[in-house]
Parts: C-alpha cells; sequence; structure tokens
C-alpha cells in the first residue's frame, strides 16, 4: 500500500502528515520490526514517500520514541530489552491505576455510557469472539485512551496519551495474541468499566492496575520463552 503523492498541490504539511500516520501504523502493528534499520530509500520506494515528507515523519517518529538515533549505524525501530519493558509496565499499573480513580470521581454520565459503548464494539471485534486477538484501535476507540481522558488530569494525559502511548501501544499489540488471553482482558476491562460506573475509585484502581499486572505477567512469560529458544536453538548449533 503506497501513500498517493501525485497532486503536486498537496502541502508539505499533508504529506508530512500522512506519511507519519503510515509509518506509526507500520511500526506499532510490526510490520516494520523492531529492531529494523530505517532506510530512507527502502521506505520512499516501498511506501511511495518523497524523501522530505519521509524525513520529517522520521523526526516525529524519533519524537514518541518509536525510532532512536544509534551511533555508527543510524535510526532503528525501539526494541526495548526484557528489563526496559517491564519498568515500562510497571510505571503503567501505578499511573493507569491512578488514571482509573479519578476517571470514577470525574467522568461525567455521558462520558460513562460512551466508555460502555467503547467496549461494546470491543466486545463484537471477531477477534476477540474467536479468543485470539484483542481490538486494537487507538484514541477513542481505546479503553485505556477513554479513561485516561477521563481522568481530567492534563499531566496523566500528557504522560500516557502522548509521550508513552505508541510505544505501549506497540507492545500491547505484539503480545495480545497470547492463548486465553484476549477474552481475559475483556472480562478485567468490563469489571474496570462497571467499577468506573458505580463512582468506586479505589475498585477501579485495584482492578487497573491488577489487569496491567496479568498484562505484565504474559508478556515475562512470553519473553523469556523467546529468550530460553533462541538460547537452545544457539546451543544445538554449537
Amino acid at each position: 500500500m503506497q501513500l498517493a503523492e501525485s497532486d503536486t498541490h498537496t502541502p508539505a504539511a499533508t504529506l508530512s502528515d500522512g506519511a507519519f500516520q503510515r509509518l506509526q501504523k507500520a511500526i506499532v502493528e510490526g510490520e516494520i520490526a523492531p529492531g529494523s534499520r530505517i532506510s530512507e530509500q527502502f521506505l520512499s520506494s516501498t511506501y511511495g514517500i518523497s524523501r522530505g515528507p519521509l524525513r520529517e515523519a522520521i523526526r516525529r517518529l524519533e519524537g514518541r520514541r518509536l525510532v532512536v538515533r544509534v551511533p555508527h549505524a543510524g535510526v532503528r525501530v525501539v526494541s526495548l530489552s526484557y528489563e526496559e519493558l517491564i519498568e515500562l509496565y510497571h510505571v503503567r499499573e501505578a499511573l493507569e491505576g491512578m488514571a482509573c480513580r479519578l476517571a470514577a470521581q470525574n467522568m461525567t454520565d455521558e462520558e460513562i455510557v460512551n466508555l460502555r459503548e467503547v467496549l461494546a464494539t470491543h466486545e463484537r471485534h471477531a477477534g476477540l469472539q474467536a479468543n485470539q486477538s484483542y481490538y486494537q484501535q487507538e484514541g477513542d476507540l481505546d479503553i485505556h485512551f477513554v479513561i485516561i481522558q477521563g481522568s481530567k488530569n492534563r499531566t496523566l494525559s500528557d504522560m500516557l496519551c502522548a509521550d508513552l502511548y505508541h510505544l505501549v501501544r506497540m507492545y500491547r499489540y505484539r503480545f495480545s495474541s497470547a492463548p486465553k488471553r484476549p477474552q481475559k482482558a475483556f472480562a478485567e476491562h468490563h469489571r474496570i468499566v462497571e467499577a468506573i460506573a458505580d463512582r468506586d475509585g479505589e475498585l477501579a484502581e485495584m482492578l487497573m492496575r491488577r489487569h496491567i499486572s496479568a498484562s505484565r505477567r504474559n508478556i515475562e512469560r512470553r519473553m523469556l520463552e523467546q529468550r530460553d529458544a533462541i538460547t537452545s536453538s544457539g546451543g544445538s548449533k554449537q
């Protein structure tokens, strides 16, 4: 799929935005794998993006921590170590738990109705019904995003919905297909939403912390399995 740039009258900012959105989606969904070197020539030919908008898009991706500049190696897609990823999830557990407590206090009745509608959209997702994958849309269709915004705390929103949001989404997307995890995650989301609707901030915070802790344990298990498989494979070749 290429980004159309045939219209010579299209403003540079629009082309840059399109390039940025396309590359961000490709990175988050794993189409461009973690650790991959970012080659301007390859991306330009693969996605049909001219060099000017491409360079601006890469700069913005760097700002969102999705790509990093490595000395003597150029620009690469971020690839967190096991320790870095687990640290990130500990931060999420604390901050999103706090956001949940505040959301129970501050969300309007109309916003809670919308939150339930978002959850209903997730429930209709074919991957969830087959217990194979979770619904992974961003922004206003993401339960976590909606709850954080509902906290009405600008600092939390800036940290969780800007600085860390797409980096977290990248790993949520990657590890959301664990056996039986999608429906368990949905059930956890359902209980969280009901606690918010009941205005029980203490319970909502506890449930969100448990939910993210369960996701972290799933990631720990999956990453350790991958590490053991690589170690075993390396040993068998010796």
